[in-house]
Formats: C-alpha cells, structure tokens, sequence
C-alpha cells in the first residue's frame, strides 16, 4: 500500500497514468467505480441504494457505481445536484449511460425544496447511501446547494459511504470548516489521504478502504519514499 497521499499527488498519478502511459481519464473512472462497487458489495449489502452525485469527477465515479451494482440486481437510485444536461466530460457520459441503462435520476432543478423533500424520502428507505458530491480537488467550504444535501444526508440516519473522501473534509489537512460528510466508510483511490491522519478527521471518514484503479504498478513505485 503507498503511503498517504496529497491532493496534488493524487492528481499528478492522473496526469502521468494518461500522459506517459496512455489510459484514459475514462478507464480509470471506470475503474474506480467498479472497485467501489465491489468492496460495497463485500459489505452484504442488499439494496436499496441512493447515489447522491455532484457536478464533477467524484459523481462520475458515483454513476459507474451506479451501473455495477445494477448490474448485480441491487436496487439503486440516482440523485444529482445538478442537471444531466449540465455536466461534463466523462462524467456527463457514466450519467448518459446510467440513463440509457434505465436507472432513475433526479436531477436538481428549481424548485430546490421539492427535490431535497423528494430525496430524504427516498434515503429514509436506504440501506446504504452513497456521497458522490465533492472529490479531493474540494477546498473552502460547500456551495449552499451542496451543504444542504450534506446536512441532509447526515440526518438521514442511513448508512453512508464517501466516495474518496467526504465531501466536505479537505484531503490534505483533515479539516472541514463547514458542513461535511460524516461517513460509515470512506472508500478511497489508490491511497489514503494525507488529512485521513488528521485527529480532525476521525468525526467524518469512518472505516477507510483503499481500492485500486488500475494504475501501473511502475508509476507507484515512483511515488513511493527514497530510501536515503
């Protein structure tokens, strides 16, 4: 297992896997997704289970999940904060997948207070709900239309699995100035978080699982401490 991992590192594995390696940003999300899926699995989950998505990268991830457990015949469910229409690379294509697939997606749009109403009644169902909100680019403090979702999700009383990191907890420092996920289990990529070490951190991660996601054995060699 590597070492923690900063958000900068995090990204330059990324950047070099695609770069110097030729996968694309598409696989390793495929990746990450099916992994996630399969260590949810591993937990006997049996379903229902609500995918609460964001706008970027980390609700990519979370309608690849979406896709896999389906595919095993566990109910699931999409909430997305924004609208399909408004997302983009590979993230609006997992989305415009899950929908060819058939699997339901709320999508957020005005007004705001009928979706959110619409959505914990739903969670209030769940065995499991999964934060694809804010991945480990966040910094600062949620948007409001994503605090409330956060605040949401935390009263639910539901199980909830953060999808590389809480949203709303800083990776590299553990911190979470505002509203934040507080996780049963927090799975995360290729390594832990630097902030996960944090004594701030322990409120929101849970039980950490770290999952592969496909990256050359050779580039995580790269990242790992000198000897001298």
């Amino acid at each position: 297992m590597l070492p923690p991992l900063s958000r900068e590192q995090s990204r330059e594995i990324d950047v070099i896997a695609v770069r110097d390696y030729g996968l694309s940003t598409l696989v390793l999300m495929e990746n990450a997704g099916r992994e996630a899926a399969r260590l949810l699995l591993s937990t006997g989950m049996t379903g229902p289970v609500m995918i609460v998505c964001g706008p970027g990268n980390n609700g990519g991830d979370g309608y690849v999940i979406a896709r896999h457990l389906d595919a095993t015949g566990i109910d699931v469910r999409l909430f997305s904060v924004c609208p399909v229409s408004a997302l983009k690379g590979d993230a609006r294509i997992n989305a415009e997948i899950c929908q060819r697939v058939g699997l339901p997606i709320s999508e957020r749009v005005e007004p705001s207070e009928t979706w959110l109403h619409e959505a914990e009644q739903a969670w209030a169902r769940a065995d499991w709900l999964v934060d694809a909100l804010l991945g480990t680019g966040f910094q600062g403090t949620p948007r409001e239309n994503i605090a409330c979702v956060i605040a949401a999700m935390n009263q639910s009383g539901r199980k909830i699995a953060a999808i590389d990191v809480p949203s709303g907890l800083d990776c590299d420092t553990g911190q979470a100035p505002g509203v934040c996920i507080r996780a049963t289990r927090t799975i995360t990529f290729v390594a832990p978080k630097i902030g996960f070490t944090s004594s701030a951190a322990q409120a929101y991660i849970g039980a950490v699982d770290v999952v592969p996601i496909g990256v050359p054995r050779r580039l995580l060699e790269t990242m790992l401490p000198q000897d001298g």
